[in-house]
């Protein structure tokens, strides 16, 4: 197959409740690396199972011109597979089996087809991709997220399909996966979808594609170029808004204008007819070809009313996707000399491997990245230093109230409303304001009405720092694990608009490195061979 196409022709899936995920989309997606984004819940991964031919469209078509493979999201029952099994080459291997016993079973050649060295090419894979311990009858209960990930990979290249199609690659993986995983896709040089929200992995892509409400629209480069093209896009409907405002309120002086004229006239009219010398009949037509005039007059100015807030309206939907985060206020910057925490030869819990003991000092202000392999103790020193978990050895002394927001947003309650459970840390300010507030994180009206655990994870992600941030005392230390983890690109965006705007001592785990690069950090807290080390942070940002 020389030329690899996917083809969608006006394609719509209708939900079982009778909603339209996406209506009417045509698009072809050639074989080039093309990085698929888009808000969570726009449907993505739909359309990603439509294109690989796992699910059909409600109405419209989809053509393959050549072989798919699709990689969905790793989930939990993949662990009790074996590695051959990850790699979707366990049903061949047995065949190869049972035809060296002896078979003729047509089924098991039809299953191995020219693949006879099948078992020694996966054993080279994974070799080349440094996973030489691992073997085809490996559990995958026995490897890290990372390496489970590789071996999906492989099992993607042994298939010699001419698209792969991949959901959420990186996510769950740490940093040496992340790059890992980029330097894997590098070798692949046919057809790739890649879904993703993780702007490193976004920016070795060849082409940008977001699917919204309105579609399927191309952008010719990198995330880089894409986020770029974005902000351009964002300022043109600004500026095309501000202009149709204008015009509207240019419309309705003129309006206004000949109103009065037409008042005025009428009025003259009315004092001549009073002193002039006419019949009746002639008065009572000036007086209906008046009352036509202003008939005419109010019709023609309605229609240039509606006309006009028909283009307001579109023009504010084209930047209503992408509203501007803003954070109303922030408790004041610390004292940079405030002790804020204080471990002393703290040794953590339930770790396999063992790092040296932990001594650290944590001032007012500091903004630290607490970086690690998977199983390092990240989460766990985030619990300790909360006081969630006692240290195995060693002392931990907090000075000041510190909130932990795990991945679960263990603070929102998800039986009740955001607002209900805002005004009980912050009862000291009226209902009015706090909606205010909300609705300048995005969170409007018609979300706040509902149960917390009925949110999306952006939403929820933005409801719990509001907790945390519009309490009538926010915590002044912070500890985030993982808080960027499933949230797409607009509420990572708007998460660290969020943290950039926070005052006090904050620590996060996250193996985001584009996300991490943002926040303004002071330092980075590396778990390492050696042990924890603190390192000064000098961060640049090129998003």
């Amino acid at each position: 197959m020389t030329n690899p196409l996917l083809t969608l022709d006006h394609v719509s899936l209708v939900l079982p409740n009778g909603n339209s995920l996406f209506t009417d989309i045509s698009y072809t997606f050639a074989p080039h690396r093309i990085g698929l984004v888009g808000r969570n819940g726009v449907g993505k991964s739909v359309l990603a199972r439509i294109l690989a031919g796992e699910l059909e469209p409600t109405t419209g078509t989809c053509t393959r011109a050549g072989t798919v493979y699709y990689l969905a999201q790793l989930v939990s029952d993949q662990r009790q597979q074996t590695v051959a099994g990850l790699a979707g080459v366990q049903p061949a291997l047995d065949a190869l089996e049972r035809v060296e016993a002896g078979s003729t079973n047509a089924a098991d050649f039809d299953l191995i087809a020219e693949r006879w060295d099948l078992r020694q090419r996966l054993t080279a894979e994974l070799t080349r991709h440094q996973l030489d311990h691992v073997q085809p009858e490996t559990p995958v209960s026995s490897l890290s997220g990372g390496e489970a990930m590789r071996v999906a990979l492989i099992g993607a290249v042994l298939s010699e399909a001419d698209f792969l199609i991949l959901d959420e690659p990186s996510n769950h993986l740490d940093q040496p996966g992340r790059q890992a995983l980029i330097r894997q896709l590098q070798d692949w040089h046919k057809g790739l979808l890649v879904i993703s929200h993780d702007r490193m992995l976004l920016d070795t892509m060849q082409t940008i594609v977001e699917l919204s409400p309105l579609g399927l629209q191309s952008y010719g480069g990198n995330y880089t170029f894409y986020h770029q093209q974005k902000k351009q896009e964002r300022a043109s409907a600004e500026a095309r808004l501000e202009q149709r405002k204008l015009e509207r309120r240019r419309e309705k002086q003129k309006q206004q204008l000949l109103h009065d004229r037409h008042s005025h006239r009428a009025a003259n009219n009315a004092r001549q007819a009073k002193t002039a010398n006419q019949a009746k009949i002639l008065l009572d037509r000036g007086k209906e070809r008046s009352h036509r005039s202003s008939a005419k007059l109010r019709q023609q100015q309605l229609a240039a009313r509606d006309a006009n807030d028909q283009l307001i309206r579109e023009a504010a939907a084209k930047i209503a996707l992408e509203a501007e985060i803003v954070l109303h206020a922030s408790p004041g910057r610390q004292n940079q000399r405030q002790q804020i925490v204080l471990l002393d030869d703290v040794v953590l819990p339930f770790l396999v491997d063992r790092h040296a003991p932990i001594n650290l000092k944590l001032s007012g202000g500091q903004r630290i990245a607490v970086l690690g392999a998977n199983g390092s103790g990240k989460s766990t020193l985030l619990k300790v230093i909360a006081g969630e978990l006692e240290p195995e050895s060693g002392h931990c002394q907090r000075f000041v109230e510190a909130t932990y927001l795990d991945q679960r947003l263990n603070t929102l309650r998800s039986e009740q409303t955001v607002i209900e459970q805002l005004q009980a840390v912050n009862p000291v300010t009226d209902k009015t304001t706090l909606r205010t507030w909300l609705a300048q994180l995005g969170l409007d009206a018609s979300r706040l009405a509902i149960a917390a655990g009925k949110l999306s994870g952006g939403e929820r992600m933005k409801a719990a720092l509001a907790l945390v941030l519009y309490a009538a005392e926010p915590p002044q230390l912070l500890l985030l694990d993982e808080p960027d983890n499933h949230l797409d690109l607009n509420s990572v965006q708007a998460l660290e608009t969020m943290l950039n705007q926070y005052r006090g001592t904050m620590m996060v785990v996250s193996h985001d490195e584009a996300f991490l690069s943002q926040l303004g950090l002071t330092h980075r807290l590396r778990a390492g061979c050696s042990g924890w080390q603190l390192e000064d942070s000098v961060e640049s940002s090129s998003w």
